[in-house]
């Protein structure tokens, strides 16, 4: 069983910088793959990053390159979104999840409100 618990979400100005913070319980969380989430209002979920249980590979969606950071700390059973340049349509509802059978994302968070105002 993993319980995860994000934080570090707010308002942002266009351009501005947040790191996203997902706190993981449970013994399963150094083997598992983590991942970002967003759904934006009047939309559907979308994928933002995974990182490998390591930390050395990570996956961003295409349009995210470049200014979305994923990261982990297993000593503190942590995960970690930095976004920079952040833009209005950023705004959005993130998750994390965690992936313990592959192909799967089986735990989420209750997510954390992301605002970028123009």
């Amino acid at each position: 069983q993993v319980q995860l618990v994000e934080s570090g979400g707010g308002l942002v100005q266009a351009g501005g910088s947040l790191r996203l913070s997902c706190a993981a319980s449970g013994r399963t969380f150094n083997s598992a793959v983590m991942g970002w989430f967003r759904q934006a209002p009047g939309k559907e979920r979308e994928f933002v990053a995974r990182i490998s249980w390591s930390g050395t590979i990570t996956y961003y969606a295409d349009s995210l390159k470049g200014r979305f950071t994923i990261s982990r700390d297993n000593a503190k059973n942590t995960v970690y979104l930095q976004m920079n340049s952040l833009k209005p349509e950023d705004t959005a509802v993130y998750y994390c999840a965690a992936q313990i059978v592959v192909g799967t994302w089986q735990y989420w968070g209750q997510g954390t409100q992301v605002t970028v105002s123009p």
